[in-house]
């Protein structure tokens, strides 16, 4: 479809429409061609809609789409919405995918109301909701289209639509889970140790990746150097608030320092909440694996976060993924440097770019041959679909009433 006269106001090959509709189903932001210039206002639409399935997941959709026509839900189509939606109860199934598209529409319309209002003070109405939907789809989604040059760096003097735009992104990289808590209870001392949990650490990782990119770059004329001191902390704002992939830039990726660059692909890495819009390997198993750090650097031998013991099987779950994560983020520096001669530093960004799904770009996309460009599209898919189903794989442990016995093993 996006490869049809209607969707494009210059033509584009099959493999750049299907790298563009891989981009955009698995909330990315990755582009070969420029969104804006490439497609039409129908072809916009297109990407857009792709961004909120894959955004939202493929499982609510399912979901809904198979309950709407009467269709029985097998045991292991339950087993897999239980684990997607983070619940113990299938009657609860159903609630929750509805939940869960009610609260990304009425956030979302929200924002598009207020932005297209907001921008329609220097242009036409049309132009203004339009490009309102489209960015507050995409920030929603944690997917990094622009209609904008050099993404959202003219939009830094506007510090409200920077405001409303980190907190789309914010939003969708919370996770729902997290946001029908808040709305249900509404008081901190009510709310589930998971929601407290993931909202700590949010905080944090914002507060911190702002104050390190504002530190970083600020006397780099490249980047911040340029401006003052409130267009300064605008921007630092929003490239750090976007860098858990959402995939917008305030600057040039490229001439950011190298300090910079690392602290960026760590938080690539990290990503957003689960069942959220954002990727990565996601907040929570961050959470899991600091705290098995902390139980082992004490000698205690339970896990705890805030009085309450994480089960083994939850601690493996986050190892496998942070171990699987890095094998695929190895294997896709490695394949891209067998076909391509680039700047390493750009490389290892663009990887981490396309398996934790941010679509930040070091600018170097469009210029790989066709097979790095093919294991982009791989690791954009991993990236989306691989965490999910290797925590679901994980979950189904096999009985066995053979038990061996223990060896000393030197690790460390």
């Amino acid at each position: 479809m996006l490869r049809l006269p209607i969707s494009t106001r210059v033509p584009i090959s099959w493999f750049d429409a299907f790298f563009m509709a891989t981009s955009a189903v698995t909330v990315s932001g990755l582009t070969v061609v420029e969104p804006a210039t490439t497609f039409t206002v129908f072809g916009q639409v297109l990407l857009t809609i792709m961004v909120q399935i894959g955004g939202l997941g493929f499982v609510t959709f399912a979901l809904l789409a198979a309950i709407s026509m009467g269709k029985r839900i097998s045991l292991s189509q339950q087993a897999l919405a239980l684990e997607a939606f983070n619940q113990t109860n299938v009657g609860k199934i159903r609630s929750t995918a509805l939940s869960v598209i009610k609260i990304a529409a009425l956030i979302q319309l929200s924002a598009i109301t207020i932005l297209g209002f907001w921008w329609a003070r220097d242009t036409a109405w049309s132009d203004a909701f339009y490009q309102a939907y489209f960015h507050v789809s995409m920030a929603f989604n944690n997917s990094g289209m622009s209609l904008y040059d050099q993404s959202l760096a003219g939009m830094v003097p506007d510090g409200f639509s920077i405001v409303m735009l980190s907190l789309m992104i914010i939003f969708g990289g919370l996770g729902f889970p997290v946001i029908m808590d808040v709305a249900r209870v509404r008081g901190w001392r009510k709310l589930q140790i998971y929601s407290k949990l993931i909202l700590i650490a949010t905080a944090i990782l914002n507060i911190v990746g702002f104050l390190a990119i504002w530190a970083f770059e600020a006397n780099n004329i490249l980047t911040l150097g340029g401006l003052d001191t409130l267009h300064q902390a605008t921007a630092a704002w929003l490239q750090a608030i976007a860098t858990r992939t959402a995939g917008f830039a305030t600057m040039n990726v490229a001439d950011m320092r190298d300090s910079s660059t690392m602290l960026m692909m760590v938080y690539m890495f990290i990503g957003g909440g689960s069942l959220s819009t954002a990727s990565g390997i996601k907040v929570g198993t961050l959470i899991v694996l600091v705290a098995a750090v902390t139980s082992y650097i004490r000698q205690r031998e339970e896990v705890v976060l805030m009085g309450r013991s994480i089960a083994p099987v939850i601690v493996q779950k986050s190892l496998a993924l942070v171990f699987i994560t890095t094998v695929w983020f190895v294997l896709g520096v490695l394949f891209i440097t067998i076909f391509d001669e680039l700047p390493f530093r750009s490389v290892l960004f663009e990887v981490m770019s396309a398996v934790s799904t941010t679509g930040m770009s070091h600018g170097i996309t469009a210029h790989l041959s066709l097979p790095s460009q093919a294991m982009l599209t791989v690791l954009m898919f991993v990236g989306r679909l691989g965490p999910l189903t290797l925590v679901y794989t994980l979950a189904r442990r096999k009985r066995s009433n053979v038990r061996y016995p223990e060896v000393s093993f030197q690790v460390g």
